[in-house]
């Protein structure tokens, strides 16, 4: 009540200059008070591009150290030059502890067939397909067709362990790897 008179003295009373702070502080009062309602979602926003991207450089990192030991290109650092005798034993741990025993089988007998299937490839014979498997391309004889299957065998298995290992899908792996031989063979 007594705003109320005080507002209405200042109206009626004062000057044009002090009725229009009057008027002013009024407006952004009432205005400015308004009740807003925010509502959030229930269930939190998921953005799965970091994930994705940190995931793929998993699988990416994988596929290089299994490469690597397939085309003979392993890089085993020379004590003292790169690192500490602790380093070397460390890095060597872990690289047997990423790999388990069937996968570790199938890199060598992928290893060991390299050159049979380089071969094949450079003649045209045989080639690798968008999920990383090896298709024949011409007709062939039986040991090439068992070649050809030893080899895609092994490369499941390494797919699914990657796979499980990562959370993802057989598939995603298949597609990331066949990217990442694709991009290897254009290097070279």
């Amino acid at each position: 009540m007594i705003l109320s008179e005080g507002i209405s003295y200042v109206l009626i009373k004062g000057g044009t200059m002090k009725r229009f702070w009057v008027i002013l502080a009024v407006l952004v009062v009432f205005f400015g008070c308004a009740r807003i309602k925010v509502e959030t979602p229930k269930e939190p926003i998921k953005l799965d591009i970091s994930m994705r991207l940190d995931i793929y450089q998993h699988v990416a990192k994988d596929i290089d150290a299994i490469e690597g030991i397939v085309s003979g290109n392993e890089k085993k650092p020379a004590v003292g030059k790169q690192g500490t005798w602790l380093d070397a034993f460390v890095k060597d741990a872990y690289a047997q502890e990423s790999l388990g025993p069937e996968v570790e089988k199938a890199v060598y007998s992928r290893k060991d067939r390299r050159p049979q299937l380089v071969s094949l490839e450079e003649s045209g014979a045989a080639g690798e397909n968008n999920l990383g498997l090896v298709e024949i391309k011409q007709n062939a004889d039986s040991s090439v067709k068992a070649l050809v299957d030893a080899e895609n065998a092994d490369r499941m298995v390494i797919y699914k362990a990657i796979a499980a290992k990562n959370g993802i899908s057989i598939e995603e792996v298949q597609k990331i790897y066949a990217k990442k031989l694709q991009e290897n063979m254009a290097g070279k």
